[in-house]
């Protein structure tokens, strides 16, 4: 009897991260500002959390894309980091990571940072492995992906536009 390989499917919800961090004086620059570095340790773990827990297997960073950091984390800000898998390959999650800066006190939330990585699913022997096929089942779930697939296709158009 012929056996047909089973397709693993897993949600964009399935892969939604957020963490959260307190900006203190050992990620902060000289004027009080989160250090660059720092805001891109949190978004590589924060991604890789959520292309874990779509793939329910280890990961490792591929790539990432151009990074813009739209504003300043200042020190004591409550700095919110969010990621979820948007698209798939064979053995690759593309995971859309924002950072946001809050002031509970003032009530404020700005977005900070932004940026897209691509993670490679490895299996026990640390070779390259399959992931789920992607799906995205509610309306909200769909107009995510949508807008992350779009800001993508706009910002390497932008960038490709720059280096001509």
């Amino acid at each position: 009897m012929e056996q047909t390989a089973t397709v693993r499917t897993a949600t964009l919800a399935d892969s939604h991260t957020e963490t959260t961090e307190i900006l203190m004086p050992d990620d902060t620059n000289n004027l009080g500002r989160a250090l660059g570095g720092a805001v891109l340790h949190w978004m590589d773990i924060c991604g890789a959390i959520s292309a874990r827990r779509f793939s329910r297997r280890q990961v490792v960073t591929a790539s990432m894309d151009h990074v813009d950091f739209l504003a300043p984390i200042d020190l004591g800000d409550v700095v919110v980091t969010e990621a979820y898998v948007f698209e798939t390959g064979e053995t690759s999650a593309e995971v859309k990571v924002d950072v946001y800066a809050e002031r509970p006190s003032g009530d404020e939330r700005n977005e900070t940072a932004t940026s897209f990585f691509t993670f490679v699913a490895l299996d026990d022997d640390e070779d390259p492995a399959s992931v789920p096929d992607l799906r995205c089942p509610t309306d909200d779930q769909k107009r995510k992906r949508e807008r992350a697939l779009e800001e993508r296709a706009e910002r390497r158009a932008e960038l490709a536009a720059e280096t001509e």
